[in-house]
């Protein structure tokens, strides 16, 4: 398990350095949204030889998964498009801050409630005033 919270510190240090990265290609080419697009195409190149290594057996079985599975690419498009047009206005800390923001609001009710055949970890009391701390350290570090 140790090796899984390196892997998701990695992934998290990894989001603001991505929002700066493409924000700042949208800017040198003047157009956010292509941008976007080389994020994609580099992004899908890397992932498919990662599954082609891994597990190529699993492409066989994507025709039989539940069509809305697949909205997580909308939602991951949604965030690169949006990132890569709003950091360079409000700047890479306060756009990942709303980011973080949203992330701890969905990630408490999709555990609560057990969506997406998530784990179930009920919103105590407890849990509800460590996600209102951590908004409230994230806040604190964009206002210092």
């Amino acid at each position: 398990m140790p090796h899984h919270i390196l892997i998701m510190l990695a992934a998290g240090i990894g989001i603001p350095v991505l929002a700066a990265l493409n924000a700042a290609l949208g800017r040198h080419i003047g157009s956010p949204a292509v941008a976007a697009t080389v994020l994609f195409v580099v992004a899908f190149s890397v992932a498919a030889v990662t599954a082609l290594l891994t597990n190529p057996a699993a492409v066989s079985k994507l025709p039989a998964a539940p069509k809305h599975l697949f909205l997580g690419g909308t939602l991951v498009a949604f965030y690169v498009l949006s990132i890569t047009w709003i950091a360079p206005t409000m700047g890479v800390g306060n756009a990942v801050f709303f980011v973080l923001l949203g992330q701890l609001i969905s990630a408490a009710a999709i555990d609560h409630f057990g969506l997406f055949s998530a784990q179930t970890s009920p919103l105590t009391l407890t849990r509800t005033a460590g996600i209102a701390l951590m908004a409230a350290g994230v806040f604190v570090t964009q206002k210092v």
